[in-house]
């Protein structure tokens, strides 16, 4: 399909393709695919006052009718896997495969919000006082600013949409200027899920916000949201961050990752070498928690990098819609040039560098050929992070120096190790070991699941989205003590008679 019959199959007409400001690009061959229209900043009082009315009516619907609406949402997601999908391709250049998986996380999400609209517990908790009860109670919090990254441009937004809706939470959303057409395909969805829903659904409950930083900063800046979820690089972290602190709002951030896999001598190679190629090529290494980092025991390491120089050798690049290709393209021009100056950086540095190439692709594409480099130390460019596929190897000794280089980096959201001794899995689970969100035993660090709660530590951010017990980032809680008691006892054995 062109591009143009993949955005009319998603529902968008010419009217929202055209006309804008906003020129969207195709990573795929850098065509321009259309120009939508921004948002002014200066509507945001009118945004969020929409988003306020709409939660006073919202909070006080039953959460499991609230459930209703993202179960069907996850109906029409069902219905618009493959269209959807296709735009996400188009958009943000991942391979068929990687699209329909980002859908298929939606769809995952929605039942597990589902699922949630039916379990918002609070504790009972046993009282000092005779004759009182203690509790907590969960309660929505207000608009739900969400900010989503281009490289996951729909999966993101899902998991704090139907988390917050379930909460009782309305959602204004900023995705990527990258990524706007995927916003605006989800938005239409939504929109039929809405009207199979009917009227307990007030207007206003999920908006769209078009448009960059100056947007971006609106949302953030503006009192009357509740809670800002923000995904994207440490240096944006760092501006939202404080700008919600400054007025009490409550932030989730997901921010850089420098994930690592350390490969012990016990380790099974075949799959170690499956894991770490999927996890430092896939998306062409635009996954926050794409493998950036391998830390081989000396025995096993030449072995190791000799498997994954053949196995790259081995990768389909080019045309992410082509039947057969892994590795797609990178974002645009300007981060294949910053993927060539760290590997430059690198060889500086003492490094030997396997691939890191441009390569022939899709006319007017930006295609690299995923790079190994053989560091001699974790200096300051491994301890940085590139979004693109990069590896760093290096060895170790002792496994306690293994963890330390890994933990040694600014960021914490992923890492793995892979070994068949139980005592360094359970070693490197314990306090003592990774200092990251997301730690794995004989699997890569990318392609988390819903199920489990998703964020990491230090400049990741600290924040947590998706499954667990992450909704409790979207509500307020309330300690209640209820005495149906005739007395007044004081707390601690405080008297005060009077």
């Amino acid at each position: 399909m062109t591009h143009a019959e993949v955005l009319r199959a998603a529902g968008l007409d010419a009217a929202q393709l055209t006309g804008g400001t906003l020129p969207i690009h195709s990573p795929i061959d850098g065509v321009e695919v259309a120009r939508v229209a921004v948002t002014p900043a200066g509507e945001m009082d009118t945004i969020v006052a929409r988003s306020h009315a709409a939660f006073l009516k919202w909070r006080d619907l039953p959460a499991p009718r609230r459930g209703e609406l993202v179960r069907l949402l996850g109906e029409e997601l069902r219905a618009a896997k493959d269209e959807l999908g296709a735009v996400v391709t188009l958009e943000a250049g991942k391979i068929t495969s990687e699209g329909l998986g980002e859908v298929q996380e939606m769809i995952d999400i929605c039942d597990f919000a589902v699922g949630l609209s039916r379990q918002l517990y609070g504790k009972t908790i046993a009282s000092e006082r005779p004759g009182h009860r203690m509790m907590e109670t969960w309660h929505p919090m207000g608009p739900c600013g969400v900010i989503t990254a281009f490289n996951f441009p729909v999966a993101v937004w899902s998991w704090n949409t139907a988390i917050a809706l379930v909460c009782g939470n309305p959602v204004i959303w900023k995705p990527s200027e990258k990524s706007a057409l995927t916003a605006m395909t989800c938005m239409k969805i939504l929109d039929r899920a809405l009207a199979r829903f009917g009227d307990d659904a007030p207007d206003g409950l999920v908006q769209l916000v078009i448009g960059g930083a100056e947007q971006g900063a609106a949302l953030v800046e503006h009192p009357g949201v509740a809670i800002v979820s923000a995904t994207g690089s440490t240096a944006m972290g760092r501006k939202v961050g404080p700008k919600v602190a400054e007025r009490f709002g409550r932030c989730i951030l997901e921010l850089g990752g420098n994930n690592a896999m350390i490969v012990a001598p016990s380790a099974d190679l075949d799959m170690a070498v499956r894991a770490i190629v999927f996890s430092a090529v896939g998306t062409c290494g635009q996954r926050c928690t794409s493998l950036r980092r391998v830390i081989a025991h000396d025995s096993i390491r030449g072995e190791l990098v000799a498997r994954l120089k053949k196995a790259y050798a081995t990768l389909p690049i080019g045309d992410p819609r082509a039947p057969g290709t892994l590795v797609g393209p990178i974002t645009d021009a300007s981060a294949r040039d910053r993927m060539l100056a760290a590997l430059e950086t690198a060889r500086a540095d003492g490094g030997t560098v396997h691939g890191g190439e441009a390569v022939e692709g899709v006319a007017g594409g930006a295609y690299v050929s995923p790079a190994i480099v053989e560091m001699p130390a974790q200096t300051e460019i491994v301890r940085t992070e590139t979004f693109a596929p990069i590896l760093y190897v290096m060895g170790y000794e002792a496994l306690e120096d293994a963890i330390a280089m890994q933990n040694g980096v600014p960021q914490g959201l992923s890492a793995c190790i892979f070994t068949l001794d139980l005592r360094e899995a359970e070693y490197y689970l314990s306090a003592a070991g990774a200092d990251c969100g997301i730690i794995n035993v004989n699997i890569g660090p990318s392609g988390a699941e819903i199920g489990g709660a998703f964020g990491g530590e230090k400049e990741t951010g600290g924040g947590r989205e998706s499954g667990s017990d992450a909704w409790k980032g979207y509500m307020r809680r309330a300690t209640n003590t209820i005495n149906y008691s005739a007395e007044l006892p004081l707390a601690q054995g405080v008297k005060f008679d009077i």
